[in-house]
């Protein structure tokens, strides 16, 4: 089974368990997100991404420019541990991750999570690429992702447990977009999937078949 079709399972359950005033609620800051233009500034396909240094779940620095020296990358940005839709997906690229790799690329995910929530989440899932941790979204804001979560839905996560600021260690209740780029080795996009529907996520499958048809970028 799919990602794509795993997501949708996810979506139908969830919405058969979450009382109506809360979907409505759900809904409408989902439509003024999708009306509020942010996929249209975000960085795109042709785009040069920024220089990316963020810590590891244990705290090493890890840089983006290294391991472009390597291969293409392929970065996911995801909203945290907390959101089920995100964990399905870093499954499933943990699933494909030897195909990744044999493409010669190199795959990290990175959350605004602290570095110690992003530590759980890498050692629950047992995943064996690089979990960085974006404070503060400073990374995910260079690459036109971030969004504030209105004050409605704030009470909507905190009736389900979500405790962003203890996530993120803030109080700005910011998230990235979740969002797939796959970077060639100059550090240019040769792929985006932006999308304000945290529902919808880039299928393994597509990102390899990418990852496939990218030409060899002399340095």
């Amino acid at each position: 089974m799919s990602l794509t079709q795993d997501l949708a399972d996810l979506a139908q359950q969830t919405a058969a368990k979450l009382p109506g005033e809360v979907q409505a609620k759900m809904a409408a800051a989902a439509e003024e997100l999708a009306n509020s233009g942010i996929t249209d500034d975000s960085l795109k396909q042709g785009d040069r991404i920024p220089d990316v240094t963020l810590p590891n779940a244990t705290g090493r620095e890890v840089a983006i420019g290294e391991l472009l020296k390597s291969g293409p990358v392929v970065i996911s940005f995801y909203r945290g541990g907390w959101c089920p839709y995100c964990n399905l997906e870093l499954r499933a690229l943990q699933q494909a991750l030897p195909e990744i790799q044999a493409q010669g690329a190199s795959l990290v995910a990175i959350s605004p999570q602290t570095p110690d929530n992003s530590l759980s989440t890498a050692q629950k899932h047992e995943f064996s690429f690089e979990v960085l941790s974006d404070v503060g979204n400073r990374v995910a804001r260079q690459f036109g992702l971030v969004f504030t979560v209105p004050a409605a839905l704030r009470s909507v996560y905190q009736s389900l447990g979500i405790d962003l600021p203890a996530y993120n260690g803030d109080n700005s209740f910011e998230l990235p977009l979740p969002a797939t780029y796959v970077v060639n080795t100059d550090g240019t996009i040769a792929h985006a999937f932006v999308n304000s529907d945290y529902k919808q996520r880039q299928d393994p499958d597509e990102i390899v078949a990418v990852l496939k048809q990218l030409p060899v970028v002399i340095r």
